[in-house]
């Protein structure tokens, strides 16, 4: 059965399913980030950048998919983080733009709407650069607007969307030489991917098995051979990332822009005459802040110094590094302040695969990674990593989060990889868990 139009309720759940997506992949996109600087950023960024988006969407009383598109947008301009961040605050700007006043979208719409997003995201960065998440977007856009021509089912468009999109993903080490120097795709061109994936997940959910067998996406097209960007040596020109928000009246974005041109690179200065978004790299963030008071109040002051991040980045290798497996923002939290080096996505009803979690282990500064998945039902997957993973993997078969968690404090990094197998298998196994459910 053909899904040929989408509505406000609809449009958030694919985003939502967007968002799920890059969650758990989002730790291998900041591990491609080198361009335009290899402070290893781009993945979380888009993350809490979608994040604002949805928050956003939640306020929304209003069912049509224009509603629901401007609040996105809108939660995305204000929660926008990095370059990458207000790029993808942008796609959504003119994703919305295209459908005001429209209940729901047909397949036309949507591809219409994808068009301007992309020449949006263009038109808000002074020197666009090819082989860029602005790159994929428009490749994914002119994709979008062929299959509309051809076909009222948003599945086939979307589907055709992702393929070509990530067709441009692949070819993005060619058009941007740093990318091939380092071995990797675009890191923002692979958050871009990765969204469409969540979405088509949406869409595979709610097909037949014979629709599947015909449509079901690919997740696993192959894609350059990639090094983390902690191996990357590269020059950081300007070292502080500098990010906040303008609120006053009749703002003016190239007036802004012009003032703060030659104070750095990667300037965007995006938004509305009530509230202007600033990302620059500069190496002078308090010029750039008196020169945005002199437009307003200036408020989500953020600044961030990347050579510093791209140091720890570059830090010398762990004896032993530590991957586990936790659903939700606290628990992972949690689990990042124990010295975990990686969280990947998932639990009960949510297992991540195998390649999953041996990607988060080949991301970890460390020969010998100690797993932890922290629930039965991804246990087999943990285990199937020491076949795959070219590190040294010992998985401790944790059941539970509050296993996962004991382990964890019987970690001592002085000890040996053996004696510490040994000590977190034997604090794991004294845990015993309770769980409340609600019944069906």
């Amino acid at each position: 059965m053909a899904v040929n139009t989408i509505n406000g309720a609809q449009l958030q759940e694919v985003l939502a399913a967007g968002a799920t997506r890059l969650a758990r992949l989002r730790q291998e996109i900041d591990a491609l980030n080198v361009f335009p600087v290899p402070d290893g950023d781009t993945g979380t960024n888009m993350y809490l950048t979608f994040i604002a988006a949805l928050q956003e969407i939640g306020t929304v009383k209003e069912p049509s998919i224009a509603a629901v598109a401007e609040a996105a947008a809108r939660g995305a301009l204000s929660g926008a983080r990095g370059n990458s961040g207000v790029i993808l605050s942008q796609l959504l700007h003119g994703f919305a733009e295209s459908l005001a006043g429209n209940a729901a979208a047909t397949t036309a719409d949507i591809a219409r709407a994808l068009q301007q997003a992309a020449e949006t995201a263009y038109r808000s960065v002074g020197q666009p650069v090819e082989g860029t998440i602005l790159t994929v977007a428009r490749r994914a856009a002119e994709a979008a607007v062929y299959a509309a021509k051809r076909s009222c089912d948003l599945r086939r468009l979307s589907l055709y969307t992702y393929r070509h999109a990530m067709l441009a993903l692949n070819e993005t080490p060619d058009l941007l030489p740093v990318l091939k120097e380092a071995g990797v795709v675009d890191a923002g061109g692979k958050g871009f991917v990765v969204i469409f994936e969540g979405i088509l997940q949406t869409f595979r959910n709610r097909m037949s098995s014979g629709e599947l067998l015909n449509a079901a996406p690919d997740f696993g097209v192959e894609q350059p051979k990639s090094v983390p960007a902690a191996e990357y040596h590269g020059d950081i020109e300007f070292a502080y990332c500098t990010e906040f928000i303008v609120k006053g009246s009749d703002l003016v974005p190239d007036t802004l822009r012009s003032e703060l041109t030659g104070l750095g690179d990667c300037l965007m200065v995006v938004g509305t005459p009530d509230t202007l978004k600033v990302h620059i790299h500069t190496n002078h963030p308090g010029t750039v802040l008196e020169t945005g008071l002199r437009h307003g109040a200036l408020i989500n002051i953020q600044v961030h110094n990347m050579r510093e991040q791209h140091a720890r980045l570059q830090q010398d290798k762990k004896p032993i590094g530590i991957v586990a497996v936790a659903l939700g923002e606290g628990i992972i939290s949690i689990m990042d302040s124990m010295g975990t080096d990686a969280v990947v996505s998932g639990g009960q009803t949510m297992n991540p695969s195998t390649e999953e979690i041996v990607r988060a282990a080949e991301n970890v500064p460390s020969d010998n990674v100690i797993v932890l998945p922290n629930n039965k039902n991804v246990i087999l997957a943990a285990l199937q990593t020491k076949q795959i993973a070219k590190k040294n993997i010992e998985v401790i078969p944790t059941t539970t989060i509050p296993q996962g968690l004991a382990a964890l404090l019987a970690y001592n990094p002085e000890e040996s990889l053996a004696a510490n197998v040994e000590r977190m298998q034997e604090a794991a196994a004294a845990v015993k868990t309770g769980e409340v459910t609600r019944a069906v």
